[in-house]
């Protein structure tokens, strides 16, 4: 008689101690009482009835989701593989347990449809582009759709976009005409502007007298000091200008 009762001792306590349950800061309980939503419970310890009700813990914590690669098709015909990331919160436990068999998958899956019916209505060049307006314009379709099921989609980010390799080979020879481009304007700006420098001295030195002179004398100076062999022949400016003026007036007596 004693063994029975010690026996129904241990089964009232564990009956009672298997009704304890710990819901954890990060968690909400969902309490189902004969198979019916009956409440939510706080973070603490907890006490249902065992047999007659459940409790079910779901996490409200910041969760990511790894939207794995889909192949797509941009505007302009283009195949790409693209991958993101998907940050979401559950904002009422309730609904995530009661609208869903299972939110996380749900919004995974809903994720990806999103990537891809967005992502193939942008050309190759928008989607490399405007990788923020387009991970915006995911985040507000998918958290229209998961909001029903207590769901708040935080943040949506493209990761890599995968390009074909003939498709990269031809962006890689359209990046290095560019830069050639790019490296001849200022290879022709830097010619424009030395022979503008040019043009203004060579008006300083005509409005100048003597500069000249003293700008042929510095020349000769530094050809001097080199160890090269030279010859060197010096006319007067004088001379010069007056075989100018020679060759003028011939000019002018023959016509």
């Amino acid at each position: 008689m004693e063994s029975l009762i010690w026996t129904l001792i241990i089964a009232v306590a564990i009956f009672i101690l298997s009704g304890l349950k710990v819901v954890n800061q990060y968690q909400r309980g969902i309490v189902l009482t004969l198979g019916r939503f009956t409440g939510v419970r706080a973070p603490g310890l907890r006490v249902i009835v065992p047999i007659f009700q459940k409790m079910i813990r779901v996490d409200v914590r910041s969760t990511p989701i790894d939207v794995p690669k889909q192949e797509i098709i941009t505007k302009d015909n283009v195949t790409a593989g693209i991958d993101a990331i998907v940050y979401f919160r559950v904002v009422d436990p309730a609904k995530a347990v009661l609208e869903t068999t299972n939110y996380v998958y749900a919004t995974s899956q809903f994720a990806q449809a999103a990537l891809r019916d967005v992502t193939g209505n942008f050309e190759l060049d928008e989607l490399l582009q405007k990788r923020e307006e387009i991970s915006e314009r995911i985040k507000e379709i998918v958290d229209a759709e998961t909001s029903k099921w207590g769901i708040d989609i935080e943040n949506v980010k493209m990761q890599n976009i995968e390009l074909p390799q003939d498709m990269k080979r031809a962006m890689a020879k359209q990046a290095e005409a560019e830069r050639e481009r790019r490296a001849n304007i200022i290879g022709a700006d830097g010619e424009k502007l030395a022979a503008q420098n040019l043009a203004d001295a060579a008006a300083i030195f005509a409005k100048v007298p003597g500069a000249l002179n003293l700008r042929t004398l510095g020349t000769l100076e530094r050809i001097s000091t080199e160890p090269s062999q030279k010859t060197m022949m010096l006319f007067p400016v004088e001379l010069i200008d007056a075989l100018r003026g020679a060759s003028t007036i011939i000019g002018g007596d023959k016509k």
